[in-house]
């Protein structure tokens, strides 16, 4: 039996030797099991029927067949996954940036363990545990570390409830401020006001106006002098036309759905200036970038600190949350959630902090921003390769993008779904043109993945019949 003299019974608990004798027996059978993981597998013919059996249920359950016919296993091994037709792929988008780790790494299952010893599923507003403290603790001092002067951290279950709650904030703090100002092809999220905000109006087809937006240019990197002046011609024509009128400026660091553009210093601080002198809150939506560029926050690698008021993280986190100046702490009582986020999110997203610190991700010639490079280079190649099929590449970090042939939405599409035969996963964004984004798992990507990625598109493109650049 245990002898801990803790106070605590539930810390004797945790630290009973048969606890930690349970968990390294589960992560010794996990890697009997996923290590055999590692290379791209044609699906079972045996399992086909079962397979399609399933992807109808699906269909059926959730009213829409799904972009992929994607059923996984439950198994996978880094970025590989199996899925339930006994095929294997490489996932380079990992939930659209969710699966930092990839897939059924022992760490993350060592803390979704710690998550199943807490006493309850989900954590919330009324009630929480200790590492519900934990977590907003660090990551306000991640957030805090270059400059910035934020007091509070809100935890939240996903991006787009930690959005709206960042709306929340700003439109009280500067009430009675009723418009937002954005950029063009920004994505903000699924609700209704982050509906309105989102620069897709098929996005808010058929759903009633919420929000009033006003939006700027972003920045053109091939344009950087001209781009710039022009959102910040836009920028004074909107502060002219509706004073005292703008509660927030929202910004992606990195444009997300907007196809991978990022920004510059240079661009953001030209804005950043009068719309500070106008009492305007600024907003970074970071709930795509948190913990891919050479930061924790993609605004401390554009050297920002100084100018956020309010800052939103999820996907790769785990658990969302919306940081923000103690001084637009609201007066009302406007901020609460039955679930902040489950027990084993809060865990998972605190080994997600230990891993990204351990593998060294950040820094300017951290694991991120040197497989950024290889990527890049890989892409290069296929771009010298096959003239006009590939152009960019486009992001920061590992958030990355190419524009494939035309750019139109009909070969960007056909590509992502060769691809994913092929045995890769990616996605798209951007619109006019059409672009192919990849997120690999920032924490255990290796060249020699990525070296494997290209080798996939390189077979692809022998074939492809995409219609190339004009």
């Amino acid at each position: 039996m245990n002898d801990d003299n803790s106070r605590l019974i539930a810390d004797r608990f945790r630290n009973d030797p048969r606890v930690a004798q349970a968990k390294a027996l589960l992560a010794e059978t996990l890697r009997e099991y996923s290590g055999s993981l590692t290379e791209v597998r044609s699906a079972n013919p045996q399992l086909a029927e079962a397979y399609a059996v399933q992807l109808a249920r699906l269909t059926e359950a959730r009213g829409a067949a799904p972009y992929f016919p994607y059923i996984a296993s439950g198994i996978g091994n880094g970025p590989w996954v199996e899925l339930a037709d006994g095929s294997v792929k490489l996932d380079f988008i990992g939930g659209i940036g969710v699966h930092g780790m990839g897939h059924s790494h022992e760490q993350m299952l060592d803390a979704a363990i710690d998550g199943a010893l807490e006493d309850t599923v989900m954590q919330g507003n009324l009630q929480q545990n200790r590492p519900s403290i934990e977590i907003c603790e660090r990551l306000l001092a991640m957030a805090n570390c270059c400059g910035s002067d934020l007091g509070h951290c809100l935890l939240s279950t996903s991006g787009a409830m930690a959005n709206e709650n960042a709306l929340k904030i700003a439109f009280h703090a500067r009430r009675p401020a009723d418009r937002i100002i954005a950029f063009t092809n920004c994505f903000a999220g699924r609700s209704l006001a982050l509906a309105a905000l989102t620069d897709r109006p098929s996005y808010r087809s058929g759903l009633p106006e919420t929000i009033l937006v006003d939006y700027l240019p972003f920045y053109d990197p091939a344009k950087p002098g001209e781009s710039t002046q022009a959102a910040v011609d836009r920028l004074q024509e909107l502060l002219a036309r509706y004073p005292g009128r703008h509660a927030a400026f929202w910004a992606e660091p990195i444009a997300g759905e907007g196809g991978y553009v990022a920004g510059s210093p240079e661009f953001f601080k030209t804005l950043l200036k009068p719309i500070r002198e106008a009492g305007i809150l600024t907003v970074f939506d970071e709930v795509q970038s948190f913990g891919r560029t050479t930061a924790p926050l993609a605004y401390q690698s554009f050297d920002l600190d100084r100018y956020v008021d309010i800052v939103t993280i999820g996907k790769i986190t785990q658990v969302c949350a919306t940081l923000y100046r103690k001084q637009l702490q609201p007066t009302a009582p406007i901020l609460s959630q039955t679930f902040t986020g489950a027990s084993a999110s809060i865990a998972t997203g605190q080994r997600m902090l230990d891993q990204l610190a351990s593998a060294g991700c950040f820094g300017v010639d951290g694991r991120n921003q040197r497989n950024h490079d290889h990527f890049v280079s890989g892409l290069q190649s296929l771009a010298q390769r096959y003239p006009g099929q590939v152009q960019g590449p486009y992001g920061k970090g590992m958030m990355i993008a190419l524009t494939p042939g035309d750019g139109s939405y009909e070969t960007a599409n056909r590509w992502v779904r060769e691809l994913y035969d092929a045995g890769l996963i990616c996605f798209l964004c951007g619109g006019n043109p059409y672009r192919i984004r990849f997120l690999p798992p920032p924490a255990i990507t290796t060249p020699l993945h990525i070296d494997q990625a290209i080798a996939i598109i390189d077979r692809m493109l022998q074939t492809s019949t995409s219609t190339p650049a004009r």
